[in-house]
């Protein structure tokens, strides 16, 4: 709470007269004037308060007198009081109420307290209250307030002494503090300063302030009292120690600097008093030298003094850290003393606090840089900097070298350590049970034997100091082991840290600076002031040995992996910084040292040696002693983490990798990674290192070249404990790290890097020579690496780095090339992938330089290089192949690099290439490169290798047809340009323009590239590949042809399409007939294919086929071309020497071919056929015949997907203008069609002539195949339609020779089965479908055509019933022996005729159609047609129920009744001209032969069989009576006779005794001869005879029934007769009441006639019957009876008396 508000005002009053009635109270007896005065005092406060307003400050006017009371109450010396009154003091006091005066007479009072030994600690307390709370003591008061707090320091009582001694330096503190004060308050105001007299009148103050007098005055008697002297200013100190002045020296010096800074009359203090009361302090620790005898000396010499020495060096260091500005001189003594103290021969407690000094000074590299500046970088100069960084080395080796045993605290056996520090030293010495139990938990660094612990002294950067600190102590102290270097270890270390980075932040800052320069004048090359480089580079030159034989002993004798990690770390950024400063040699030698001691200890590695060499040779004299760069030493006790083989051409044992040489190696990385830009030519020494570490380790490249661990490959194997195995993921990462680093190097730095990799790779491919051993691929895949994370300015490294890549891609170790190639494709990839800056489409030559090296692999011999590369192209692909653009050919020509002898591998991957390619980037080439493509593709179908990859290069060529059909229009534009310059640049050079196919247009070039490549494979020796080639080849032309010029169609036709053909008939003829066995492996190949020749067969076919669909579906275009005639001739020419081959395969696929030509389209759904024909015929295709009969089985084409129409439809171009109308393109299509017809006819000849000679037991060379001959006639509708107009009887004859042929040919019988219906069917076979068909349209063609073609039917009737008769009587072959199916088994017989009969009826049913038609005409009359038909089929009809079928017969029957029907008329018509003389008795016969034939029904004939034949017979009887009888006048006599004599045949039951009783009367045929007798009836009498030829008719016909009758009537009763009881057939008995009926019947129509008409012969036959009438009434059949009566009744007509012969007078 502040003193000074009113409540606080009003408790003070409060309380001061509560202090004044206590004091009042306790002096009421004893001290009379004290009571009154404090009731006054009383009175006195209670006026100020009432009067004044400002309370406090009338309180302070009047303090002396407010105070007196007190003064008097101490002054009684009785405690109570005495304790009230100086607390009350001290209330006015902090309330700041009391004046100068007032302060003056309560110290005075104070000093007498003292004088008296009463309230000691009181009045301590007093005096700080009284200086602290207010500055109105000064001068003589002030100082005796100092020398009262002095003179308590120094009482017997500890308490007092302790609190007077804290009282002391605070008062001293406020002394001074108050001064700043002072100066703060005037530091606005600008005083001339009087000079400073020179005078050494050391009281001249007179320039200084109130409170800087004082602080003056105090310092300057503090000096005095140390020195021993009196003081000035002091008055009344009665004793000083030199060790608490010294103290209070250190504090002033250390608290207040400014002060001495601001103020010359300090400054001067400073120079004259204290440096030289310093210098004299240490005299005797100079002079001292440990162990000399004292008698060797002249004088004593004084022993050095802990405290006093201890506190020296304190202030020591304080001066040097704020005054050495101020006194350069003289701080290089102390330095110099500084570094004597270090000295071997100084006592231990002396090195170790000067050590702690030392290390003070090392935490404060500003100083260390003025040291530089002032002292080793003048001349004539000590080289302080230096020499206190070389002593701390010698230091830290001569704590190594083991001492004299004249120092008890340092001998071997730890005496003077503490009993657990000699324990642990015990257990730690190097014998403490072997290596095993020498892995102590304590840090410790151990050389040669001696080991020493390390403690933590400080924390880093901070020197706190152990000793330096101990004030309390009088003696020296005892140091432990291992203290002085702990200490020492840290300033080094401090010192490295220190200077690196106060260097590294001003270099830092400098680039900036330089930066900001930069950018505000660009032009200005502004250097930095060389001035502060000198500098650092001194001071880098002056430590740097120094440090590192201190650094590498250390390092070498570390125990501990913490130290080792400070070591490590402080030689890392010494050699950064060396490199920084450009400073070679010291950076070099750095690197050298933490590369030892990461290999193995003597490792050899001549890179390290060569160096280290250089360094070793030099020793460094410090003081007299020499320092040795010290090379590490092999016994260090580590831990053992991994054991490997050394990286050498021989093997050599294994070697050893201890715990810290895993921790250098990752130092070296961390190195590398961090400060790689600095390294330049160390890269060498890091990398060579980091080479042998990684190949002890046997850590492997893995993909992208990062190292992982993988396994040795030979030798004894590397062992790795499970410490090194969790901590190689981490190197290997780094080292992955170390080299992404590279990115951040600058051009000359990275240079530096491919360099180092580039000579150690070729170190290792050196060495990987004429071995197998594992090659060191540590370069390569860093090599890899490094290119990998600079793909931004690959440029300026890709051609040493690919160029030296393949050069490893051509070592004869396999791993080594691996590698090598692993790393090009992998940068190749990379590269391409990287976005660039211009991006590659627009950097065309940098992506040629990326893709170079890949180009270049395809000239490496070995396999798995090859592969590689390919492989990588197919990663290119995949990813970027939209972008490759004019690196297109170059890929194009890696893929295209194969050769056979390669293997399918490599063929398989370059294919896969070319089948990405093809599907996805044929768009994004330059269209240059397509005939590249093609020929690569083509290439690919060509290698013999692998089959499966030849045919799928033919589907890639059809594929990239496709893109050049759909692109047709992009592709001619791009070609034209780019034929354009080319032939631009051609004339520069006057050289000709080089290309294939050259006056064609570009566009047809890249065409006929791709036929001539699908035209090679077309006749490739594999059967498989020729047949996909075909039909690519095929379809392309077919699909795509429509884009070719004109002129270009000629070279296709000439040039690929014939000599295609040529080629292919050659090899076919050629071809080998031996069998093939199976193919590779297991596959069965099928006996169609077996042999050589039947796989040309195939091709042969297809190529053929082929060529044929071209002329067919161009034939427009083609027929422009000038030669198309010739092109004819040699297409029909082949069709020729290919129908009549001997394989069927190719025969028949000939015919098609010709079909095709001929335009015989494929067979289509009824549905579709209308519109497509429709469709066909709008658009200028001649009507084609839909050719109902195609063959089927297994010659038969598949139908083609894309029908005609959708084709033509599809390029509806050019070639589908209707031809020219007029007569040359008629004549010229009539040149075409006959020259067909002759090819045909040629064919036709050649393939069915019989063969001659030989008896039928020779097979014939060569029998056409039923589907041959089918196909060879069904050709004929088709082309007879185009030369029907001068189709002549003579080719009719050809062909009718032909077709006979082809009918009569038989078939194999192991072909039977598929093409013989079975016997019971009656079908065709197709072959004669196809004759029936060609005579049909020939028949059609003749009715509608001119007169002269109907002289041709009777031809065609005749060929006809040529094949009718084939139904009786089957045609032969040559003299081949035929078996007939019926009665063969199908494997006896060699040849099996076919089953003629459907044929034969087939024709017969057309014989009969066509008579119908042309019956009447003029030519059918002339030549007897008829009659020849009467006569062929007299053949079945006479045979009948011998027939080889039965339905031949029917169908006889049936034909003739329909002919007759037909003919007969006509006959009668032309019966006088005689044409028809001949028929009639032909027919006769033919009637007789059937109505009464020679052979019997065969036994198994059913009932109703049986009626339905007599049925025939009737209807023929009928016939007769219907047709022939009534127009008897017409027909010859004879004729009618004998029709006459057959009735009455028929009309006689001819019986035959075999039958059974119930069957009798239906095999009587009762109805036949019913209808004969009918018949002969109805002729005998006819009313209207209009002519005596029907007279005759009837005549005859009379006297054959009255005959019949009486035959028939007396058989009737002469087996009645015989019978006896028994009853009479029931069929015999109705014929006879039939006869009777008959008999009556006649009897009536006699009546009825005129007498005259009938003959007298008929009655006399009719009477005759009388008698034969009469002997039947003897009958026992009441049916005959009631007949025979009505029969006998008419008979009374002839009863008249007989006439008398005699007349004229005879009785």
């Amino acid at each position: 709470m502040s003193t000074s508000t009113p409540e606080a005002v009003k408790k003070l009053l409060e309380n001061m007269q509560t202090d004044l009635r206590s004091l009042s109270m306790e002096c009421k007896k004893k001290f009379p004037p004290v009571k009154e005065a404090a009731e006054s005092g009383i009175v006195k406060i209670k006026t100020i308060a009432a009067r004044n307003t400002d309370i406090l400050a009338s309180l302070k006017e009047n303090s002396s007198e407010v105070v007196q009371p007190f003064l008097m109450g101490c002054g009684t010396k009785e405690p109570k009081i005495t304790q009230l009154c100086l607390a009350a003091v001290q209330r006015l006091m902090s309330h700041e109420v009391v004046s100068e005066a007032a302060a003056g007479n309560i110290i005075n009072m104070l000093w007498q307290l003292m004088e008296n030994g009463l309230e000691e600690l009181k009045l301590l307390q007093t005096v700080l209250v009284l200086l602290t709370t207010n500055t109105v003591v000064h001068d003589e008061i002030l100082s005796k307030a100092i020398v009262l707090c002095f003179r308590l320091h120094f009482t017997k009582d500890n308490i007092t002494n302790n609190t007077a001694a804290a009282t002391v330096r605070q008062v001293v503190t406020v002394v001074f503090e108050r001064m700043v004060a002072e100066d703060e308050r005037f530091k606005g105001i600008v005083e001339q300063p009087t000079p400073v007299q020179g005078n050494t009148n050391r009281r001249s103050v007179s320039t200084l302030r109130p409170s800087a007098k004082d602080a003056y005055m105090l310092f300057q008697d503090l000096c005095q009292l140390v020195n021993a002297d009196a003081p000035y200013w002091l008055v009344g100190m009665t004793e000083m120690t030199r060790t608490f002045g010294l103290e209070l020296l250190e504090s002033v010096l250390n608290d207040f600097p400014g002060v001495f800074l601001q103020h010359q009359e300090f400054s001067f203090l400073l120079k004259e008093r204290v440096c030289p009361l310093v210098i004299k302090l240490f005299s005797p620790n100079i002079k001292f030298r440990q162990g000399s005898s004292s008698a060797a000396s002249p004088a004593p010499v004084e022993k050095p003094y802990f405290p006093i020495c201890m506190r020296l060096l304190r202030v020591v260091s304080v001066l040097i850290k704020h005054f050495y500005s101020l006194l350069v001189t003289e701080c290089e003594i102390f330095l110099s003393l500084l570094v004597k103290f270090l000295d071997g021969e100084k006592p231990q407690w002396l090195r170790a606090v000067a050590v702690e000094s030392v290390h003070r000074l090392c935490v404060q590299p500003h100083l260390l840089r003025s040291f530089c500046q002032s002292y080793d970088m003048k001349q004539h100069s000590t080289k302080v900097f230096r020499d206190i960084v070389n002593a701390l080395g010698s230091f830290i080796q001569s704590l190594f070298i083991v001492p004299n045993t004249g120092n008890p605290a340092a001998t071997n056996a730890p005496a003077g350590v503490s009993g657990s520090g000699a324990q642990a030293a015990a257990q730690g010495g190097p014998g403490a049970g072997g290596q095993g139990g020498s892995l102590t938990t304590q840090a410790a660094f151990e050389y040669r034997g001696t080991w020493i612990p390390l403690m933590t002294v400080s924390v880093q950067g901070s020197a706190k100091a152990t000793y330096l600190e101990m004030l309390d102590k009088v003696e020296p102290p005892s140091i432990p082991e291992g203290y002085a270097m702990s200490v020492a270890f840290s300033a080094l270390l401090d010192l490295v840290r220190g200077i690196t980075s106060m260097i590294e932040r001003e270099l830092a800052k400098e680039e900036e600076e330089a930066a900001v320069r930069r950018e505000a004048n660009p032009d200005q090359n502004a250097q930095a002031e060389p001035g502060a480089h000198l500098v650092w580079e001194e001071m880098v030159s002056a430590c740097w040995c120094g440090l590192l034989a201190a650094l590498s002993l250390l390092l070498d004798a570390s125990t501990d992996e913490t130290a080792t990690e400070s070591i490590l770390k402080a030689e890392l950024t010494m050699a950064s910084l060396c490199g920084r400063l450009g400073l070679v040699t010291p950076r070099d030698a750095f690197i050298t040292a933490i590369c030892k001691a990461s290999l193995p200890p003597h490792y050899a590695l001549t890179v390290l040696s060569s160096n280290a060499t250089s360094l070793n040779n030099k020793a460094y004299s410090i003081q007299g002693q020499s320092v040795q760069i010290i090379s590490p030493s092999s016994e260090s006790h580590q831990q053992v983490v991994a054991v490997g083989q050394p990286l050498t051409v021989q093997p050599q044992g294994t070697v050893v990798l201890t715990a810290k040489n895993i921790q250098c190696m990752r130092t070296l990385l961390n190195l590398a990674h961090c400060h790689g830009a600095v390294l330049g030519t160390s890269w060498q020494l890091v990398l060579a290192t980091l080479q042998h570490l990684v190949w002890i380790l046997g850590l492997k490249p893995g993909v992208g070249g990062a190292l992982k661990p993988g396994r040795a490959v030979e030798g004894p194997s590397t062992v790795l404990t499970t410490a090194v195995m969790t901590d190689l993921p981490f190197i290997s990462n780094i080292l992955s790290r170390l080299f992404e680093s590279s990115q951040y190097l600058d051009d000359v730095s990275l240079h530096h890097l491919i360099n180092a990799l580039c000579s150690l790779s070729l170190e290792a491919m050196e060495m990987a020579y004429g071995t197998n051993k594992e090659p060191s691929l540590f370069a390569v895949a860093k090599l890899l690496e490094t290119g990998l994370v600079n793909m931004d300015r690959i440029e300026i490294l890709w051609r040493p780095l690919t160029g030296h890549l393949l050069e490893v891609c051509q070592h004869p170790n396999a791993r080594m090339r691996e590698w090598g190639a692993e790393a090009v494709t992998a940068l190749i990839k990379a590269g391409l992938a990287y976005k660039h800056n211009p991006p590659l489409a627009q950097n065309q030559r940098l992506q040629l330089l990326l893709l170079n090296p890949l180009k270049e692999l395809s000239n490496v011999l070995h396999a798995d290089i090859r592969q590689k590369q390919l492989e990588s192209v197919l990663q290119i692909l995949q990813s970027q192949g939209d972008s490759l653009g004019p690196g297109w050919p170059l890929v194009l020509g890696v893929i295209g690099a194969i050769r056979n002898d390669q293997g399918e591998s490599l063929i398989r991957t370059a294919f896969q290439c070319l089948q990405l390619v093809v599907t996805d980037f044929l768009p994004t080439m330059p269209c240059m490169c397509l005939q590249i493509v093609v020929d690569v593709a083509g290439s690919f179908g060509l290698q013999n290798q692998e089959l499966n990859i030849s045919l799928t290069s033919i589907g890639l060529l059809w594929n990239i047809s496709d893109y050049f059909f759909q692109r047709g229009e992009a592709i001619t534009q791009d070609l034209e340009r780019e034929e354009a310059a080319l032939q631009k640049q051609a004339q520069e050079k006057g050289e000709p323009l080089n290309r294939p196919f050259h006056p064609a247009p570009p566009f047809d070039c890249l065409w006929l590239c791709l036929y001539a490549k699908l035209g090679q494979l077309c006749v490739d020796p594999r059967p498989a590949v020729r047949k996909s080639a075909g039909q690519t080849m095929f379809s392309t032309i077919a699909a795509h042809g429509t884009l070719l010029q004109q002129s270009t169609w000629h070279i296709v036709v000439w040039k690929v399409l014939f000599h295609l053909l040529d080629c292919v008939r050659k090899s076919s003829t050629t071809a080998d007939k031996e069998k093939i066995e199976s193919g590779g492996g297991n596959i069965l190949i099928h006996h169609s294919r077996d042999t050589a020749e039947k796989q040309w067969a195939e091709t042969w076919v297809l190529t053929l086929a082929g060529v044929a669909r071209i002329f067919n579906t161009r034939r427009y275009l083609l027929q422009k071309l000038g030669d198309f005639f010739k092109a004819w001739e040699v297409l029909l020419d082949h069709i020729q020497s290919a129908a009549l081959s001997k394989n069927n395969e190719v025969s028949l696929a000939a015919l098609k071919s010709f079909q095709e030509i001929l335009q015989i389209g494929t067979p289509v759904k009824d549905s579709a056929m209308p519109t497509e024909a429709l469709a066909l015929a709008v658009m200028g295709v001649p009507p084609v015949l839909i050719d109902p009969l195609s063959a089927s089985g297994p010659g038969r084409h598949l139908l083609r997907s894309d029908s005609m129409l959708e084709r033509l439809t599809r390029y509806n171009g050019a070639e589908l203008q209707a031809p020219p109308q007029g007569e040359e393109s008629a004549l010229e299509d009539a040149a075409l069609w006959w020259s067909a017809w002759n090819t045909w006819y040629r064919t036709g000849t050649d393939s069915t002539r019989p063969p001659s000679g030989g008896t039928g037991t020779d097979r014939p060379s060569f029998v056409p195949s039923q589907l041959f001959l089918t196909a060879l006639v069904q050709i004929v509708p088709a082309l007879y339609q185009h030369i029907e107009t001068g189709f002549s009887m003579e080719d009719l004859r050809k062909l009718g020779v032909i077709l006979h042929g082809a009918v009569s040919i038989p078939i194999s019988s192991d072909a039977s089965p598929f093409i013989l219906p079975s016997y019971t069917e009656a079908v065709l076979t197709s072959l004669q479908e196809a004759v029936l068909t060609a005579l049909d349209v020939l028949q059609k063609a003749i009715c509608v055509g001119p007169e002269s073609l109907q002289v041709m039917y009777p031809a065609i009737f005749e060929q006809l019933l040529l094949f009718v008769e084939f139904s009786c009587k089957p045609p032969q072959y040559g003299k081949l022996e035929t078996k007939h199916v019926a009665n063969a088994k199908y494997n006896q017989a060699e040849w099996v005729a076919l089953n003629y009969v459907p044929f034969a009826e087939r024709s017969l049913e057309v014989v009969v159609e066509q008579y119908h038609k042309t019956a009447c005409h003029k030519a059918v009359i002339n030549e007897k047609v008829l009659q020849n038909i009467i006569k062929t089929l007299r053949m079945p009809l006479g045979l009948k129920y011998a027939c080889p079928s039965e339905s031949t017969w029917k169908l006889a029957v049936s034909s003739l009744l329909k002919v007759l029907s037909i003919g007969l008329p006509v006959a009668r018509q032309h019966a006088s001209s005689g044409m028809f003389e001949t028929m009639w008795p032909e027919l006769a016969n033919a009637f007789e032969d059937f109505l009464f034939t020679k052979s019997t029904p065969p036994d198994n004939v059913s009932i109703q069989e049986f009626q339905k034949n007599e049925a025939i017979d009737v209807e023929v009887v009928q016939l007769i009576s219907t047709e022939i009888l009534p127009f008897a006048n017409f027909i010859p006599k004879d004729f009618v006779g004998q029709i006459m004599t057959m009735l009455n045949k028929g009309s006689i039951h001819s019986q035959s005794s075999s039958f059974t009783e119930a069957e009798i009367d239906v095999r009587m045929r009762e109805e036949f001869s019913k209808v004969c007798f009918e018949t002969l009836l109805q002729f005998s009498f006819s009313n209207k005879v209009s002519t005596p030829q029907e007279g005759y008719i009837s005549r005859m016909a009379l006297s054959v029934l009255l005959k019949r009758s009486q035959d028939v009537l007396r058989r009737y009763v002469d087996d009645e007769r015989l019978s006896g009881r028994c009853p009479l057939p029931r069929q015999q008995v109705t014929e006879i009441i039939f006869v009777l009926k008959a008999i009556s019947t006649l009897m009536d129509s006699l009546k009825k006639t005129q007498p005259e008409n009938v003959d007298g012969t008929t009655w006399a036959q009719v009477i005759a019957l009388y008698p034969t009438l009469v002997e039947c009434i003897t009958c026992s059949s009441s049916e005959v009876s009631s007949a025979l009566k009505e029969a006998l009744g008419p008979f009374k007509d002839f009863m008249q008396p007989p006439v008398s012969r005699v007349q004229n007078g005879e009785s």
